[in-house]
């Protein structure tokens, strides 16, 4: 089995616990209005086994040792959960950490092939990354083009599991910033018996170039990148410093 990767990161410090050796798999459903790698969105990229990637993670596990591991992120990777299910198969056999950061999008709770799938990825994860988008559902429309739905679904579903989990919320001014959204997000949180660590990611416009050079438009021209101060209050509504 072949995956698409669109590119490769070997020292990665911010997706998952310690050094990370970083997948970015091709393909995204979502089309996130801060999405900065909207490269990743089309089907493409550089076809690689499981084992070249085992290979070429392994080169590094000098650097990332017994603290790190690998992370599988796109994009949306679990548009490619068979081929996630067999490297991270193969990662474990080696004793190396796997980390998947996902929206959960494509969890569909009432599939039963769908829930089997991604039951069977999880038996091989060390941890899930799980970016709620907003927990709004139209909102999350809005700013996604798709529903919150699954996504909540599958928090609840490696709630279940016993999956632990990092929630991921993205800080974007007048958009996800919204006092009573994060208390609504952070009342979600409680419902959920695996949460490790909450993680509050401000927006940035790093990915402007990136529209440019593809010929798109950069749906929040104008839009800051969100205060220290409104970084910190968010911090505090979703990790219940406040309750």
């Amino acid at each position: 089995m072949t995956g698409r990767v669109h590119s490769f990161e070997s020292f990665g410090t911010v997706d998952g616990p310690g050094i990370r050796f970083v997948v970015f798999l091709q393909g995204c459903p979502l089309r996130c209005l801060y999405c900065h790698n909207p490269d990743t969105w089309k089907a493409g990229g550089m076809e690689y086994s499981a084992e070249e990637i085992v290979n070429r993670a392994w080169k590094y596990k000098n650097y990332f040792g017994d603290n790190g591991g690998v992370t599988v992120t796109g994009g949306e990777p679990l548009l490619q959960i068979e081929f996630v299910t067999e490297l991270f198969t193969l990662l474990k056999a080696k004793g190396v950490h796997t980390c998947i950061d996902t929206s959960g999008i494509t969890f569909k709770p009432e599939n039963e092939q769908s829930v089997a799938a991604h039951k069977k990825l999880l038996e091989v994860t060390d941890l899930v990354l799980l970016d709620i988008k907003h927990i709004d559902e139209a909102a999350c429309k809005k700013l996604t083009g798709q529903s919150n739905q699954n996504t909540l679904a599958f928090a609840k579903f490696l709630s279940d599991n016993g999956v632990k989990t990092w929630i991921r919320q993205v800080l974007v001014p007048n958009i996800t910033d919204g006092k009573g959204n994060l208390q609504r997000t952070r009342a979600f949180i409680k419902t959920l018996k695996t949460v490790e660590k909450v993680e509050v990611l401000p927006y940035h416009t790093m990915g402007v170039v990136k529209y440019e050079k593809l010929g798109l438009d950069y749906p929040l021209k104008g839009v800051e990148t969100p205060s220290k101060e409104s970084v910190a209050a968010a911090k505090r509504i979703l990790r219940g410093e406040e309750e």
